[in-house]
């Protein structure tokens, strides 16, 4: 049985994803903390302070959680266990002067990190990145000992899980616990560039920049002599470069937004992914980034009809269901370029989006995306307690809409649940920001753990107002966002004379999910899909007719974009366009090309590539706190990109 992708034989269990973690905000002084860890497991994940391990039970590969086969560990972290690492660490030069930051991609769930004995830092929430200052306990150039301390419920909580699951099956998959993305040490000067926040303003010709200052010693040690310069006292300067040519340069204040004019943009679209690079300096600090001038929203065709845009101007979403698993590496991809491969091999089939499914991924797809020209609708990742079956089932089938302020009903009785899912709404929304191939927002899915989806608009619409919001895709649709979003697996896709007076654009968010068994590639002796093929060119007939038949004239009837489930393989889940090892295309490519072009045809001859005179975006943007600043250009003559 091949359940193995081609990438894993070729894993350096030393240096395992070597690449820069963070493409957006680079730096020259860093340090890979990916390899060979010590592991333990230990009772006691109700303790509040428990002791370290005296004795270590083997070898862990970071970042693979020990679920998963890359780890070389192979057992399921239990919600009453802890798990802990260990490694030693020397930065020779240590600080040199600055900061050392230990930064960590994500962890699942909850964790401690503890250096020679000492706590220094602590995080929950299995998804997103967080930062320690480890310049104190680390910055002297000695060897010191790392330990990380890992507690997760996984599915027995609220917090956020995914499709995690410790009994899995069906559309549930197992469940991974501990460090799954990059673990690395950063030097940075004391003051130095804690976050850029770049926001394209396509209709204006500006790039808006807004740079975020780190602590300086005297922030980060309270007891340190002096005191912190303000950030209105700091200059920094920002450069954007169209293919190593300056078009614009800009002083101004750290904390405000700084306009940049960039006169006839080089447009960001899925069949031209031009992107600008962008140096920021900061003092001793420099960093690296990168943005694609582009605008999404919703607007009416020439025919009144609402319609997804891109740039001012219709386009259809062709996009496939992307859940981001590896049967060797659960959450954790075996290469970088693995991530490129899936990507790729979408664009070739004629698709332009992925739905980014329960789950935010390393930095480094997103950054693929961007590169290579692929818009992604991002989930945020659900939690909540149990699922009542009436709830995330029955509408499967039967048309059912429930309020979902009845917050126990659909399990989300816990008030320290709801606001945690605020609070990684928010960060969610800071850390994938600056990416132009995000273009949709979708908090909700199913019914899964969703609670006041209206509320969740308006915090979306107030933290990002230039992208779209699917505020409840599948069902239970409280009628805000911008999409009325569908899921159709056991009926015909079918235009409704609601689509004429729908305010919305109208997606089919997810639909299909045609399985077939492979022999060799399956992962066990269950088969989940929506409709059962024998052969690949039965597979492909079907694929065929389902979009000429049915997607073709929903899209000729107001259609705005379709989701396929899905890209690959998952476990028990047999509906992948190709096998979860990533070795055989389960449908004939020419087809599945054929068909996507066909559909694009349709849609283009049914907005008449005619717009209406305005074009609305997604929500009216929401001023600033404070106004930007709007700095003189110098010289730089400007430069379009032919």
């Amino acid at each position: 049985m091949s359940r193995r992708t081609p990438w894993a034989s070729d894993l350096d269990r030393e240096h395992p994803l070597p690449e820069y973690p963070r493409p957006q905000l680079v730096r020259e002084h860093w340090l890979n903390l990916n390899g060979v860890w010590s592991f333990a497991f230990t009772a006691g994940a109700d303790l509040a302070a428990p002791p370290i391990p005296e004795s270590w039970q083997g070898e862990i590969v970071v970042p693979f959680s020990p679920e998963a086969e890359l780890s070389g560990v192979g057992r399921q972290l239990q919600p009453d266990e802890r798990l802990w690492y260990r490694r030693t660490v020397q930065v020779h030069g240590g600080a040199d002067g600055g900061r050392l930051l230990l930064h960590f991609g994500a962890v699942d769930q909850r964790c401690r990190v503890i250096v020679d004995g000492e706590v220094v830092g602590e995080h929950s929430g299995g998804y997103l990145p967080f930062t320690i200052d480890v310049t104190a306990p680390l910055g002297d150039g000695a060897e010191h000992e790392l330990v990380v301390d890992v507690v997760d419920p996984s599915d027995t909580s609220y917090h956020s899980r995914g499709k995690q699951a410790l009994r899995r099956g069906g559309i549930w998959y197992t469940a991974q616990s501990g460090i799954w993305q990059t673990v690395w040490l950063e030097r940075v000067p004391t003051v130095h560039v804690r976050e850029l926040r770049i926001r394209p303003l396509l209709d204006e010709e500006h790039v808006e920049v807004l740079i975020e200052v780190g602590p300086s010693r005297s922030d980060a040690e309270p007891g340190a002599s002096g005191r912190a310069r303000t950030a209105d006292a700091l200059q920094a300067t920002v450069v954007v470069l169209d293919a190593g040519r300056e078009v614009a340069r800009a002083t101004g204040p750290t904390g405000r937004p700084m306009r940049l004019p960039l006169p006839e943009p080089h447009r960001w679209h899925p069949d031209d992914p031009f992107l600008y690079d962008l140096e920021v300096r900061l003092g001793e600090d420099r960093v690296e980034s990168y943005f694609g001038m582009r605008s999404v929203g919703v607007a009416p065709d020439a025919h009144g009809r609402p319609r997804l845009m891109l740039n001012g101007e219709p386009i259809l979403h062709a996009a496939v269901l992307d859940q981001g698993y590896w049967p060797e590496g659960l959450y954790t991809p075996p290469s970088d370029a693995a991530l490129v491969h899936d990507i790729e091999q979408m664009k070739s089939l004629g698709f332009n989006a992925l739905r980014k499914h329960i789950k935010v991924e390393s930095l480094r797809w997103y950054h693929h995306c961007d590169r290579l020209g692929m818009l992604v609708w991002q989930d945020l990742v659900n939690g909540g307690r149990r699922y009542h079956p009436a709830v995330v089932t029955v509408p499967v089938k039967l048309p059912l809409r429930l309020d979902d302020r009845r917050h126990r009903l659909f399990g989300r009785q816990d008030a320290a649940g709801r606001e945690e899912f605020r609070a990684e709404l928010d960060e969610t929304v800071r850390l994938l920001g600056n990416a132009p191939s995000v273009v949709v927002w979708v908090p909700f899915n199913e019914g899964w753990g969703q609670f006041d989806a209206l509320d969740a608009v308006d915090r979306l619409r107030a933290l990002d107002p230039d992208r779209v919001i699917d505020h409840a895709s599948g069902w239970h649709d409280q009628g805000g966002g911008d999409l009325r979003s569908l899921h159709v697996y056991f009926r015909r896709i079918r235009p409704e004379r609601s689509w004429r007076t729908e305010r919305r654009a109208i997606v089919v968010s997810e639909y299909g999910g045609y399985s077939l068994r492979l022999p060799g590639h399956e992962f066990g002796p269950r088969e989940f899909g929506y409709r059962r093929s024998r052969t690949i060119d039965d597979l492909t007939d079907a694929f065929v007719a389902l979009h000429r038949n049915e997607v073709g004239p929903a899209v000729d009837a107001g259609l705005s974009g379709y989701v396929y489930t899905q890209l690959s393989d998952v476990e028990d889940e047999l509906n992948g366009l190709v096998t979860a090892d990533r070795t055989v295309l389960k449908l004939r490519a020419d087809r599945v090309r054929e068909v996507n072009v066909e559909l694009a045809a349709r849609f283009a001859a049914a907005v008449a590539l005619a717009l209406a005179p305005t074009v609305a975006p997604a929500a009216s943007p929401v001023p600033p706190t404070d106004p930007p600043f709007e700095p003189e250009v110098q010289d730089a003559p400007h430069h379009r990109r032919a």
